[in-house]
């Protein structure tokens, strides 16, 4: 499929400076690629529009396989592809499901691209889900973190197991300290786009907002009061942290999402999906979140517990000021607490404002509805069914993911309400469904 397609289908006017020199190396040379770039200046892309027109559409065989370091990457980057519709298969394949369900679907499909985290690949190799004979590109998004201890082992064992393996493109916003000798990484492409010499954009204000207790919850709250209904991330470093911290904001009135890697699945999924619908404005998480969320429009990076490495810090501010937009991150110091020496963006002191308003409350709600693409029911379906059942108007409906068997919806937070009660017994294409609010 022509490039200037897959870019009108995805509202991209032109590739940026990185793209352009990536999609020039992978397609013209026959050399591994390492890709560094900040976080939200679109490497996703950066891989896959080259990789698409390299990969045969008339095999069924798997013949590019993307490793990434977590579940989220694995969905966002297997959802960037899907939105591409270039006629090409993929399958998403990561922990926390039955890997035979994961099997009938690579039976079904047939895909000829796979998206992965490392232990899952290497599970289903093991079980001679899929064969490896006909791959031949090998992509590491985030490689830095792909190739750290925790995942050094599964990444060793899958390598070795790939050896039809002829092009490898590493991507990540900071780079690994080594590449290890199973990577094979002897001549290659090094395309740096990162704009300073930390990696974190120009775009980005940063602040120090001095907490006058050890104890920086009272302190966060009011920060969370000062920047009103904006976007804004919390990072902690650990998930009790994180429990205690999400505790503490809805005890004072605020609406949130928390996210670490203690929860389950379909609460992870939950949390962030209330969050990149607007339906909370605050998200309270661990560095898990620092990477492979694209969710536009965050406007704040709050670190309650300061980061404990460059990388950390390079990662989390990403999150913010992607593409073109501007951004701001806030470091709460403790009154004993100094700034790590990696921290060199010209800071400012945050004087907090003397009136503090009530916390700001998200103008989205999520609603759940029981069915979903296993029912025949289309984003359509769900907005016809809420304006005419749910006495919605068409600007009161907000982002819709139709799941296999559920669909998630937002609505304006003042009508949700109605809309569950008029909904109540009734029937999208005549089948009667669940209908509540995702708390």
């Amino acid at each position: 499929m022509d490039i200037k397609d897959i870019l009108k289908k995805l509202h991209v006017e032109k590739l940026n400076d990185m793209q352009n020199r990536a999609a020039d190396a992978i397609t013209n040379t026959e050399k591994d690629v390492l890709i560094l770039s900040a976080t939200g200046s679109g490497k996703t892309l950066a891989y896959l529009l080259p990789l698409v027109q390299a990969v045969d559409g008339k095999t069924n065989e798997i013949q590019a396989v993307v490793v990434v370091p977590n579940r989220e990457l694995a969905l966002q980057s297997y959802n960037v592809f899907r939105s591409m519709g270039c006629g090409l298969r993929a399958a998403c394949l990561y922990g926390g499901r039955p890997t035979m369900d994961e099997h009938r679907m690579l039976r079904q499909e047939r895909p000829q691209i796979v998206f992965t985290t490392p232990g899952r690949a290497n599970d289903h190799i093991d079980k001679e889900n899929f064969t490896t004979d006909n791959i031949r590109y090998f992509v590491i998004d985030e490689f830095d973190k792909c190739l750290e201890m925790g995942f050094a082992n599964e990444m060793n064992r899958l390598v070795n197991r790939l050896p039809a393996v002829k092009r490898r493109i590493l991507l990540s916003a900071t780079e690994a300290d080594a590449f290890p000798r199973f990577l094979n990484m002897q001549q290659f492409i090094k395309i740096d786009n990162r704009t300073g010499d930390d990696g974190i954009s120009e775009r980005v204000d940063t602040h120090i907002v001095n907490s006058p207790a050890k104890d920086k919850l009272a302190t966060l709250a009011a920060l969370l009061r000062s920047l009103g209904e904006k976007s804004s991330i919390v990072f902690l470093n650990y998930r009790d942290s994180v429990e205690r911290t999400g505790n503490y904001l809805r005890d004072e009135g605020f609406t949130l999402s928390v996210f670490h890697g203690g929860m389950e699945q379909k609460e992870r999924e939950d949390a962030l999906y209330k969050f990149s619908n607007g339906s909370a404005n605050i998200l309270v998480c661990t560095d898990i979140a620092s990477r492979g969320l694209d969710i536009p429009d965050v406007e704040n990076i709050i670190h309650y517990h300061l980061p404990q490495t460059e990388t950390a810090f390079v990662h989390r501010v990403g999150r913010t000021a992607r593409w073109d937009a501007q951004g701001s991150t806030f470091l709460i110091k403790g009154p004993e607490e100094t700034l790590p020496e990696f921290i060199k963006e010209e800071t400012a002191t945050y004087d907090m404002p003397e009136y503090l308003p009530q916390p700001a409350q998200p103008v989205m709600v999520t609603l759940y509805i029981g069915k979903g693409k296993k029912d025949k029911i289309s984003k359509m379906d769900i907005v016809g069914f809420l304006c005419k059942k749910g006495g919605l108007k068409g600007n009161e409906i907000g982002r819709i993911d139709v799941k296999e068997r559920y669909t998630y919806v937002a609505v304006k937070r003042q009508k949700a309400e109605a809309v569950i009660r008029k909904t109540r017994n009734e029937k999208i294409k005549g089948i009667k469904t669940l209908i509540e609010l995702v708390k």
